[in-house]
């Protein structure tokens, strides 16, 4: 949505949000991120794998999921894409995963 109207979008890994950090700070800081991209006029698009779909702008209710998730959830670049969505695994995106998927 935000795309088609024009607005400026960030995307956001969510590699550090599952193993940057431990559960609960981990969140915190995601939120935080968020909202400082709020703050300055832009749309967050945190992107992660949940159940082999892509999530592009992940909900709050994502956000706790993978920071819960943890160590559980795989380290996703480009390359392990094909394989977590297909395998309906759940997969924290890193730098390369998420300038992929921000791409399409």
């Amino acid at each position: 949505e935000a795309v088609g109207g024009g607005e400026a979008v960030v995307a956001l890994e969510s590699t550090i949000i599952s193993h940057g950090m431990p559960y609960p700070q981990n969140l915190e800081t995601a939120r935080a991120v968020e909202a400082a991209v709020r703050t300055r006029g832009a749309v967050p698009a945190t992107i992660a794998i949940l159940d082999g779909r892509v999530h592009i702008g992940c909900s709050d209710a994502d956000l706790e999921r993978v920071a819960r998730l943890g160590h559980k959830a795989k380290k996703t670049g480009a390359r392990d894409l094909p394989l977590v969505i297909a395998k309906g695994g759940n997969g924290a995106t890193t730098v390369s995963g998420t300038m992929w998927l921000a791409h399409m």
